[in-house]
């Protein structure tokens, strides 16, 4: 990871010698569920994300006549949603096209679960379900932390990061 021109200098690596050993560069690595790249974009994070997210929603397509409507809810909650939501936080800022690939796999969930047509809108059927769109779901979840961490035990050394932001005009 680095600047571009940092990149390039280091893309002739192909070998790290450490304690000896010569060890192959990778392109990119994944810790903790999340693949990181050299640049990180995310972009192979979030085709990680929706490829495993399009097989669980296929895997209920298939099954879904024979679910109801909650459970269908679920199971799309706990087999799609987590996954999407999984460590968002790091999608914040990320351009809207690896986002949109995310909001694509949320809008076929939610057609799953309500057995609409794939061409129908999905918007009202999120709404239905009560579930915020994917930017919207990053939003909140940043929100949530910085809430806890400003108001909650969090570690001090995290709370000092945090500053409050005061407006200087006056709103009346």
């Amino acid at each position: 990871m680095g600047t571009a021109n940092q990149l390039r200098a280091a893309s002739a690596l192909s070998m790290v010698k450490v304690a000896g050993v010569d060890l192959p560069a990778a392109e990119d690595i994944k810790v903790l569920g999340v693949v990181l790249d050299r640049r990180l974009t995310f972009d192979k994070h979030v085709s990680v994300v929706v490829r495993s997210c399009n097989y669980h929603a296929q895997a209920i397509r298939h099954i879904r006549h024979l679910l109801t409507m909650d459970l269908a809810q679920t199971l799309a909650c706990s087999l799609i949603l987590s996954k999407i939501d999984y460590c968002n936080a790091v999608l914040h800022g990320a351009p809207s096209g690896t986002i949109h690939k995310l909001q694509r796999v949320q809008n076929n969930a939610a057609r799953i679960v309500h057995q609409a047509p794939r061409r129908s809108r999905a918007h009202p059927l999120l709404k239905e379900l009560h579930w915020l769109p994917v930017e919207q779901r990053i939003t909140y979840k940043l929100a949530v932390l910085t809430f806890k961490i400003r108001h909650s035990a969090a570690p001090s050394y995290l709370r000092r990061h945090i500053k409050a932001r005061r407006g200087t005009r006056s709103l009346r």
